[in-house]
């Protein structure tokens, strides 16, 4: 497991296509875990906190699903909020103006890598209880 504060590797770079499926992973932010996702948009590689910044509800229509159908914007599911994926910042919706939180993601050696920082942390992880024998 790494250190709280090292590079998290996410996902194989071939994973993420332009406008195509994000992938998720965990997220500890003050004390909570919440979901993250990483997307690719123009080439590059973009992470944000899974909340629209309208009332944080997770954003994805079904998991890693948050580009609209042209595969230009990311949509929020519940309010339609639409966002620039290599910004973050809404365009459009209920929330116009806002941004969302947007994470440390780089890209290197064919990996995507995220920077837990000291706001958005990795989580701790669990302990597994001992099956009885």
């Amino acid at each position: 497991m790494p250190e709280m504060t090292e590079p998290v590797r996410i996902c194989e770079s071939t994973a993420l296509e332009d406008g195509g499926l994000g992938v998720r992973f965990p997220v500890e932010v003050r004390g909570r875990t919440v979901s993250a996702f990483v997307v690719r948009y123009a080439g590059g590689v973009h992470g944000y906190l899974n909340q629209c910044a309208h009332v944080p509800m997770e954003m994805d229509w079904q998991e890693g699903q948050f580009f609209e159908s042209s595969g230009l914007y990311l949509m929020c599911a519940t309010h339609g909020a639409i966002y620039e994926p290599d910004t973050g910042r809404c365009v459009g919706g209920p929330c116009r103006g806002s941004h969302l939180s947007k994470l440390d993601i780089a890209e290197r050696n064919g990996e995507v890598w995220w920077q837990p920082d000291a706001l958005f942390r990795m989580p701790a992880p669990t302990a597994t209880p001992i099956p009885p024998a």
